[in-house]
Parts: structure tokens; C-alpha cells; sequence
């Protein structure tokens, strides 16, 4: 439904879009049919139109991004130029036409199937480097093959017509350097009108000037310095575009399967060029394009276009901006655009036959040094981004010495390469640290902590990132394999883990072999159950020989319970005695050695014993606090809990060990909740009890104080411990 408030501003932004389109539309279809000789120039201009009338229409109404402008681009031409020269020199030139038409049509029905399978997401990532370089490797063939038609020297190589002055036109020279002069000069003289346009009249204007003295510039026939007679009414354009289809039966599918690298490099391109059009747009216009709907209405537009006969193109950056500065607001303009188009192809068709190609080889000239990315030069001043300057100059090579069609196969090795680097320059061993060097959330009791202190290098803890696959296994190994031979533990933490291929799985193998031959334990923790590629990598690795029950592998749903077990294997295999589950005494925890008899019995006289079974709730979030609670039998978790529901783990205490401190030092409410993990048995002491015993045995408050001190600065240097490895990896 048409907004009548956007009208006025669709309505001119279509026009000032097209005026700025059309041109350069009619010069790229020349540009496609020169290889087939200076008579096929009025059919590329009108290709150029055609291509111009059905993109503007129809693009806009399948694609649907508010204010593009489509018509035919500099990529379409530069690659279908290459491939008219190379196939009018294995088949008839009059047949050259139709083949161009179906790599179009066949570019247009890539880029319908890419839309229609969500391909656009994927072909926005091809990498900047490759795009820059065959970009600028299409500006540069342009502008070298627009050096002839400025001199108006006719066919020939480029070198032999430079050394050869006698066959320059003068009134060429004039014609073009006046059109390059205005197309710079414009933009800072009148920004209003579009500068490709005011030097294309004023290229015609140069011309007729020039006619004034010489009246052979104003007859068409023989004339080279101008497009020449069109055919263009509508029964011509029918005809035409019959004939490709009659002429389509007699082709081979053996020459059919020759176009289809072409076909594939043209589609890519026309898809890229229109997508880095929409990101610019919304850039521009806070807006936000649909890039699968965009291909889709893109693919289906350079069909029609192929099929009538036109050019193909691409969403355009000129058009575009010109559209959306000039007052278009809906994809109202960007149909207007292609219906301003087809009242010049209908109205003034005739007069563009006058156009001097000269005045066209200048707007050309411009475009091609336009699109050679010059930034890139910048990339030289820094080591890290001197192979991207590379890849460009590559594909720039690639394009100039061979064919646009190798600088694509180059770009996409070059891609490959690329992603490839990225992907090593980002370490998949995110940290590695020792058992010394971080521990679990379980609260030790002094004599173990000397143990794990002293032996917690025996295990490894490895945190995994990224993607594991062929390109970066062999920096996990690298980084293992010294620590084989000394370590019984190796952790290997997975929740940074994108995704794991066969390769990455081959090589976790050979790693587990040489663990297991050496008497070690290969513990998984946080592996994935599903990742954003689909992927339930515990799955994949259980399925390639991972699995518990084989021995030597274990799995661990948290980091935590990983370290927990290993501590708890370290201190039994280091231990002095055999581990001992009895109920504790009073005066057997560690925290009252030293206590008197008589302090103990004072006491005990007023410590609470309490049970609670598995799961049981010792305090709450917010109770109120000033107890203090030694573990007798058992052992409980410290929980925070969450918004949400879940809790958060803090910490964990086991036999022989005390919690509730803090809040029995500063009497304030319990800041998470205490949970009993199987049968707990406690002891409880309560502030005010505490205060009275002290009264009469002061030792007993020296003792107490020094000992919760001491422990304090005990949990507090493996929190700096582990904070230092945490920095130092």
C-alpha cells in the first residue's frame, strides 16, 4: 500500500536514483558485448536499459529493503565481459549472446536457491580481504578496458595503442577528459545534481560542439565515435529475446557443464555486491534487511532480466545512496527507479544511440579507479595484517593475469586460508594450571591442604576453547604432551568448546593412549550436550571410544566435581592413614588441639549435637546468624541461591571441618543457604554460649580466635593463589 506521506520523496528519489543508474547501466552493457566487435555496441547499451527496467521493478518487489536501487553493476560486467572474449574464440559470435544469458539466468537461479536456503547468512562472511581484491582486480581490468574507447583508437592491445600516438582521436581525448574533469569536479561544485550525469552531458555536449566544425559527427552510420542506431523498438526486443530461447535448443550439455564456473562466480559476486549495498543502507537508515529475502528477489530479477533480453546486476551502491538522500523512503522508490528506466527505454531510446563512448569510457575510467581498494596499502604498516595485503594483491594478480574466473577459485583458497589463520591465532588451551594451583570449592582441613599442596602437581587441569578440529589439534598436543610422564590427572574443563571434527577426536585418541599407558586418569568436565551447530559433542566423543566404563575416562558435569575427585584421590594415595568415616570427637578436629580438659568439658557442656539427613536444610538465606557449626559426620555445601531457582555452589565442607564463621563473628544474617550431603552429624555452638565459656576460660578464647584466624588466612592465600594462576594463564 502506498504511503502517500513518502510519496513525493519515493517519487524523485526513484528519478534521481535512475539518472544516476541508467548510465553507467549502458555502459556496462557495452562493456559485456565489446569482445564481440564495435557492432554489438548498441545491443549492450540496450542490454544495459532492459537490465535497468526489469531490476528496478522486480527486485524490489521480491526482495523488499526499503530504498534499494538495483540495475547492472561493474562485477556483472567485468565477468561476463572476460567470459564473451573467452567464448568468441570456440564458438560462432552471433551465438556468444545466448551463452552470456544463460550464465546470467544461471547467476539469478543461484541466487534464488541461495535466498531460498538461508545461503545469505554464509555469503556475508566471505572475507574482506578476498572481496577487496577482486573488486579492485574488476577495477582495474574496467579502466584498462576502457583505455582504447578514450582514445578512440578502436580494437587493439592497450601497449601497442599507447606507443602508437597516430591512431588516438583527438576529439576522443576531449570528449573523455571533459567528462572525467566534470565527474570529479561536480560533487564539490553542485552536489544536487549527480555527478555521473553531468558528465555524461556534458561528454554529449563536448561532442555536438565538436559536430559544429566537423559534420561528419553528426551522421550514425560509420561513425565510431558513438554507441550508433539502436534497435529498440518493442518487436525488436521480442525478437531478441526469442531468439535466445530458439538458439538455446541446439546448445550441448557438454557446453552447458563449460559454464558453470562462470555461472557460480557471477552469482557469488551479484549476491555480495547486493548484500554489502544492504549494510551500508542500514547503516545509514537504522534499518535492518532480510538477507535471504534479498537474494531471493535478487536471483529472480536477473532471471527475468537474462530471460529479456537485459543485463545483470545488483543492488548498487550509487543508486542507492543517491535514492536515500534524495528523499526515498519505501521499496516504492527503488521500483520508480526501474520505472523512470523504462520510460527512457520507451521515449528516448533512440537518442541514446548519440551517446559518445568516449564520454562513457570516462564515466568508466573514474568507476574502475573508484573501485581499486587504495586503503589497503595501510595493511603494509603492520606485521599481523601484511598476509591480508597479500591475499588482496593475489586476487588483483590473479584477475589481471589470468581471468576474473581463476581470481575466484584463488579468493576462495585464499578464504580458506584465511579462516585458517584466524582459527590458529585463537589458542584452544584457553589456561592450563596444576592441582596446586587451583583446588575445588571443597573446604580442606589443614593436613590435607599440605597434601594437595605438595603433590597437587600430579594433576592438570586444561581449559578447552574454540573450535577443535584439523587446523588446531596439534596445539592441544603440543601443549600436553610434556606433562605426560609426570602427571596422573588430567582435566580436560569443555564448556568454551564449539564444536569437535574427526580430526580433533583422532587426536583426543592418541592422547588418552598415551595417559592410560602411563598409568593416568583422562577426566572430561562441562563437555557440551548440544552446541550452536546441533552437535552433542559428550555424544560424538563417547561414540569414538570415550566411554566411562572403558576405564582411565570419566566425565563430570561441573569443573568443580572434577576437582573435588582428584583432590580426594590425592590425599587417599598420600595420606599417612587409611581415611577414617567415624563420628568425630570434640577434641579429635584439629581446630581444638590444644584445648584443656577442662575448656573442652566447659564446652561441650554447652555445644548443641544435631542430625540431619541427605538434602536436609541446616540454615536458610536471611536466618539469623551468630552460630558456628563443626562437621562431625559428613558434609555439607554452602549454597547461594539464585533468581531463577538454581543455586550457586560456594563452597563445600567435609568431616573435621567448620563453617558459619563469618556470621558468628559479626552476628549479621546468613548470606546462603547450608545443605546436608548425606547423613550430617554437627556440632552447633551459639555466640552468647561461646562469650560465657571464655569468661572463665580465657585460653580457650585465645585459642579459638588464633585458630579461626589461622584458617581464614589459610582459605584467603589459596584464593591468591588461585587468582595468580588464573592471571599468569
Amino acid at each position: 500500500m502506498v504511503n502517500r506521506a513518502n510519496l513525493k520523496g519515493d517519487l524523485f528519489g526513484g528519478l534521481a536514483a535512475m539518472l544516476v543508474a541508467l548510465p553507467s547501466a549502458i555502459a556496462y552493457g557495452i562493456i559485456i558485448f565489446t569482445p564481440l566487435g564495435p557492432e554489438y555496441a548498441a545491443r549492450g547499451a540496450v542490454a544495459g536499459v532492459i537490465g535497468s527496467v526489469i531490476l528496478g521493478v522486480i527486485a524490489p518487489l521480491f526482495g523488499g529493503t526499503p530504498r534499494l536501487v538495483s540495475s547492472p553493476c561493474a562485477p556483472a560486467a567485468a565477468v561476463l565481459s572476460v567470459f564473451a572474449l573467452e567464448a568468441a574464440g570456440s564458438v560462432p559470435r552471433e551465438s556468444v549472446p545466448l551463452l552470456v544469458a544463460i550464465v546470467a539466468f544461471g547467476a539469478g537461479l543461484i541466487q534464488l536457491i541461495a535466498g531460498a536456503v538461508r545461503g545469505g547468512t554464509f555469503i556475508k562472511y566471505i572475507p574482506y580481504p578476498v572481496i577487496a581484491g577482486y573488486l579492485s582486480g574488476v577495477g582495474i581490468l574496467i579502466f584498462w578496458g576502457q583505455v582504447p574507447k578514450f582514445l578512440g583508437a578502436g580494437a587493439g592491445s592497450v601497449p601497442s595503442l599507447l606507443a602508437d600516438p597516430s591512431r588516438w582521436r583527438w576529439e576522443s581525448i576531449l570528449i573523455g577528459a571533459t567528462t572525467i574533469i566534470v565527474m570529479l569536479a561536480m560533487p564539490r561544485i553542485i552536489k544536487a545534481i549527480p555527478a555521473s550525469i553531468a558528465a555524461l552531458a556534458s561528454g554529449i555536449l563536448c561532442y555536438f560542439i565538436l559536430a559544429l566544425f566537423n559534420g561528419d559527427l553528426l551522421s550514425l552510420q560509420g561513425n565510431p565515435l558513438v554507441i550508433g542506431s539502436i534497435n529498440g523498438s518493442p518487436a525488436d526486443l521480442v525478437r531478441g529475446a526469442m531468439g535466445n530461447f530458439t538458439a538455446l535448443a541446439a546448445l550441448s550439455p557438454a557446453g552447458l557443464a563449460a559454464l558453470l564456473v562462470p555461472t557460480l562466480t557471477l552469482g557469488v559476486l551479484l549476491s555480495v555486491d547486493t548484500l554489502k549495498t544492504c549494510v551500508v543502507l542500514d547503516v545509514l537508515t537504522g534499518s535492518r534487511h532480510n538477507s535471504n529475502r534479498e537474494l531471493f528477489g535478487q536471483g529472480i530479477a536477473n532471471m527475468a532480466s537474462a530471460a529479456c533480453g537485459g543485463a545483470p546486476g545488483s543492488g548498487t551502491m550509487g543508486g542507492t545512496l543517491v535514492n536515500v538522500f534524495s528523499g526515498g523512503a519505501t521499496r516504492l522508490s527503488g521500483l520508480l527507479a526501474g520505472a523512470w528506466a523504462l520510460a527512457v527505454l520507451v521515449l528516448f531510446v533512440n537518442y541514446i544511440a548519440w551517446i559518445p563512448t568516449a564520454s562513457l569510457a570516462g564515466v568508466l575510467l573514474v568507476v574502475g579507479v573508484r573501485m581499486v581498494d587504495l586503503k589497503s596499502l595501510q595493511l603494509l604498516k603492520h606485521r599481523s595484517t601484511v598476509f591480508d595485503f597479500m591475499v588482496i594483491l593475489a586476487v588483483i594478480v590473479s584477475a589481471i593475469s589470468m581471468s576474473l574466473i581463476a581470481a575466484a577459485g584463488v579468493g576462495i583458497v585464499l578464504a580458506i586460508a584465511l579462516f585458517l589463520r584466524e582459527q590458529l591465532r585463537f589458542p584452544v588451551v584457553r589456561r592450563k594450571v596444576f592441582g596446586n594451583q587451583v583446588s575445588s570449592k571443597r573446604n580442606r582441613l589443614a593436613s590435607e591442604r599440605d597434601i594437595l599442596e605438595a603433590k597437587g602437581s600430579a594433576a592438570l587441569i586444561i581449559e578447552l576453547q574454540g573450535q577443535l578440529f584439523f587446523g588446531t589439534t596439534d596445539q592441544l598436543y603440543t601443549q600436553i604432551e610434556p606433562h605426560i610422564a609426570r602427571c596422573r590427572y588430567f582435566i580436560f574443563d569443555m564448556r568454551r568448546v564449539l564444536s569437535v571434527d574427526f580430526t580433533a577426536a583422532n587426536m583426543l585418541t592418541q592422547i588418552k593412549r598415551k595417559i592410560v599407558e602411563g598409568g593416568g586418569q583422562l577426566i572430561f568436565t562441562s563437555v557440551p550436550l548440544s552446541v550452536p551447530t546441533g552437535q552433542n559433542i559428550r555424544q560424538y566423543l563417547e561414540t569414538l571410544g570415550f566411554a566411562p566404563h572403558e576405564g582411565r575416562v570419566s566425565f563430570f558435569p561441573q569443573l568443580d566435581g572434577a576437582l573435588e575427585w582428584v583432590e580426594d584421590q590425592l590425599i587417599r594415595d598420600n595420606a599417612y592413614a587409611a581415611p577414617d568415616s567415624r563420628p568425630l570427637e570434640l577434641r579429635e578436629f584439629e581446630f581444638f588441639s590444644g584445648v584443656s580438659e577442662q575448656a573442652l568439658a566447659a564446652l561441650l557442656a554447652n555445644i548443641q549435637e544435631k542430625s540431619f539427613p541427605d538434602g536436609g536444610r541446616i540454615f536458610r538465606f536471611g536466618d539469623a546468624g551468630g552460630d558456628i557449626y563443626f562437621l562431625k559426620q559428613g558434609m555439607v555445601r554452602i549454597e547461594l541461591p539464585l533468581v531463577d531457582g538454581t543455586v550457586h555452589l560456594l563452597a563445600s565442607f567435609g568431616r573435621g571441618d567448620f563453617f558459619g564463621d563469618m556470621s558468628f563473628l559479626n552476628l549479621e544474617n546468613r548470606s546462603a543457604d547450608a545443605v546436608a550431603v548425606g547423613e550430617t552429624a554437627l556440632y552447633i555452638m551459639k555466640r552468647e554460649h561461646f562469650d560465657a565459656i571464655t569468661g572463665h576460660f580465657p585460653e580457650v578464647g585465645h585459642i579459638f580466635y588464633y585458630r579461626l584466624a589461622h584458617e581464614l588466612a589459610q582459605r584467603l592465600r589459596q584464593n591468591v593463589i588461585e587468582l595468580k594462576a588464573l592471571e599468569e594463564h
